[in-house]
């Protein structure tokens, strides 16, 4: 490099006035070492201090005449932080009005030295077995798939809800054997596969329909649940130029790949793709974002499509694949009539439900979905009928087991010599019915048929071809031998009563999923819910819902028709906020108190204002920290104000 080369670092810090490229010089000693990608230590005078930071680039000295500070010291000689990992943190933390680093963070796991070191002394990567033919992709037409992939297209593909046997013994979704095909006809082409899926069931299933086609060194687990020798590992094995497949949960969307010929995600509607650490950025739009970036293809997959995805349907950014209607599910329409039998209708089973179970029976399990864990998810006084609220906190009671201590559901309290706030009774009543006590009134109703729960605190990830009656709570259900020959969907009256704007989304995608989880026209009965919902539900017309619910929300003005930006702080600081905002086109609601102190506004605005908006909040958050940081240090003349926090596309405020 030329001598009067600097080293542009990305310092380390929460700190949002720190949020930008840092010239150092680099001393001739480390000038071999020093290359865009490394970790190292550099010298910090605002904070008196060595960080920790990356060089971004090496570029031609700038504008600036004095003396620069130097490197420290480079801590690695492995470039972590990759130009294309690099690029997409920064467009997309500048989207969310945050911190690149944090991004960063997500992307590149903490350092292990054996690990690097383990790393470094292998000269050359391993050689990889030669990849076979990839299988054809099923269900949507011959070669549709595989011609998008190689077109680098960008698709919402509506899964197959079918389970199958890839290997002896091990069944998945059909979706998991979709994505794998998908994955495999992009290796054949010579590109890297990122697939992002949202919990540890999706993962198991999603490699164990990859271990049936590729071999097991072209496949990289990247996700939270490994531990950190394990992660870092497989982060260095992304780093290596050969075609492989990186699956992992939704921060496997910022894995390294210089060549990446897709990125699919597997039921972007669940929450758990949304990340809680700032700058909060979905791993839906994250995944937008570098397709954009790197062109690669993407596919959202999913058996209900989410109305963030219809929308881009909509606008012509994605398009729409469905499958074959020769494979689409046998809903059968119910309602909540009494059952004949007693037994069944205190657990809720309506007749029809009732005589389908025991028809099913004879042959394999059944599914029973349920919207809660535990025995009796909520409880009042026997009395007066008024919920039993907690005397320490006034948080709601529940009860587990049938044989356990009532308990508060917020502070985990006992409910010991419990006495009513508002008749003073003694006594407590059961109300709903959880996954424990639903198991315990459909024993009764069938006796001599095995029963299993599984849910949060029970996690079971397959059960046998063996008849049984299997309770799972939404998104627990495990995978059946075959198939299940009946599946019964539960609370629905319930789920559907819940007051969130996602609410009508989310059951049609709770019910979607355990549906494909159903023998082949096996019935499917939905217990106690109708209208358009229901229809949708029945027909398999998810997509048709998703656009009539995206229609009320851009006549309301709801996300994702519009973009939403939270203000949180003190009520001065985002009044000033909120003022500065350089589009007089946003809608303002609020302020209002929020729970951890201070204010909360929203600011509602269209998607083509969302740069400016983004920069205008970003300028007024590096204000506010700069005015906090003052204020500490005059922390004995008075209380620290409250530091301004933005989030983009936040549904919080609407959930209740």
């Amino acid at each position: 490099m030329p001598a009067a080369s600097v080293a542009r670092v990305l310092i380390d810090s929460p700190l949002p006035q720190l949020d930008r490229l840092f010239d150092y010089g680099i001393p001739e000693a480390l000038r071999e070492s020093a290359v865009p990608g490394v970790r190292v230590r550099v010298p910090l005078r605002s904070a008196g201090r060595v960080a920790d930071g990356f060089i971004v680039e090496i570029a031609p000295p700038g504008d600036y005449t004095g003396a620069l500070s130097e490197i420290e010291e480079v801590v690695s000689s492995i470039a972590v932080l990759t130009p294309e990992v690099w690029a997409l943190a920064r467009k997309a933390s500048e989207r969310a009005a945050g911190n690149a680093i944090g991004i960063v963070r997500l992307a590149v796991p903490a350092r292990q030295v054996r690990v690097e070191k383990a790393f470094a002394a292998a000269d050359e990567a391993p050689s990889l077995a030669p990849l076979a033919p990839p299988a054809p992709i099923h269900g949507y037409g011959a070669g549709v798939l595989e011609t998008a992939i190689a077109a680098r297209s960008r698709l919402a593909v509506d899964a197959v809800p079918l389970v199958a046997e890839v290997q002896p013994g091990v069944w998945v979704g059909e979706w998991a054997i979709t994505m794998a095909k998908a994955a495999a006809a992009t290796l054949a082409g010579g590109a890297t596969a990122i697939l992002a899926v949202p919990d540890y069931r999706d993962q198991e299933q999603l490699a164990s329909a990859l271990a049936a086609i590729l071999p097991v060194e072209r496949i990289i687990r990247l996700d939270a649940k490994q531990s950190n020798p394990d992660r870092y590992r497989a982060f260095l094995r992304c780093l290596r130029d050969e075609p492989v497949v990186i699956i992992g949960n939704r921060s496997v969307v910022y894995a390294p790949a210089t060549n990446l010929g897709l990125i699919g995600i597997w039921d972007d509607g669940d929450p758990l793709h949304s990340e809680p650490l700032g700058p909060y950025v979905h791993a839906r739009d994250a995944a937008l974002i570098r397709q954009e970036l790197q062109g690669s293809a993407l596919i959202f997959f999913g058996h209900a499509r989410s109305t963030e995805v219809e929308r881009l349907v909509e606008i012509g950014w994605v398009e729409s694949l469905a499958p074959q209607p020769s494979v689409l599910p046998k809903v059968v329409p119910t309602s909540q009539q009494s059952s004949e039998d007693r037994l069944a209708a205190r657990a809720r089973i309506p007749s029809t439900a009732w005589r389908e179970a025991r028809a099913a029976l004879e042959f394999g399990p059944v599914l029973v979905q349920v919207a809660r864990p535990g025995y009796a998810p909520r409880l009042a006084c026997a009395d007066c009928k008024r919920s039993a609220r907690c005397m320490k906190c006034e948080g709601p009671l529940g009860q587990k087991t049938s044989r356990s201590t009532p308990a508060c559901g917020w502070c985990g309290a006992l409910a010991v010599d419990w006495t009513c706030s508002n008749c003073e009774g003694e006594k407590l009543r059961f109300v709903g019915s959880g996954a424990g006590r639903t198991a315990e009134d459909l024993g009764r109703a069938f006796p001599g048929v095995r029963v299993i729960v599984a849910d949060g605190e029970r996690p079971i990830l397959s059960v046998g071809a063996e008849p049984a009656l299997v309770i799972a709570t939404r998104g627990a259900e495990p995978i059946a031998a075959g198939g299940y020959r009946a599946v019964l969907l539960l609370d629905g009256e319930s789920m559907v009563a819940r007051e969130s704007l996602r609410v009508a989304e989310d059951c049609l995608r709770w019910w979607s999923n355990a549906a494909a989880l159903a023998a082949h026209r096996a019935p499917i009965v939905l217990v106690g819910v109708g209208g358009a919902l229901a229809s949708a539900f029945v027909t398999w017309r998810q997509a048709d819902f998703a656009r009539a619910e995206l229609a009320d929300r851009r006549a309301l003005r709801f996300p994702p028709a519009v973009r939403v930006a939270t203000v949180t702080g003190t009520l001065d600081a985002v009044a000033e906020a909120v003022a500065a905002l350089p589009i007089e086109g946003a809608d303002i609601l609020g302020p209002v108190d929020v729970d951890e102190g201070g204010v909360r506004t929203i600011v509602r605005f269209d998607y083509a204002h969302g740069a400016e908006i983004a920069a205008g909040l970003r300028a007024e958050i590096v204000r506010s920290a700069a005015n906090r940081r003052r204020a500490i240090g005059k922390a004995a003349r008075g209380p620290i104000p409250l530091s301004l926090k933005v989030r983009f596309d936040d549904v919080e405020p609407f959930l209740d």
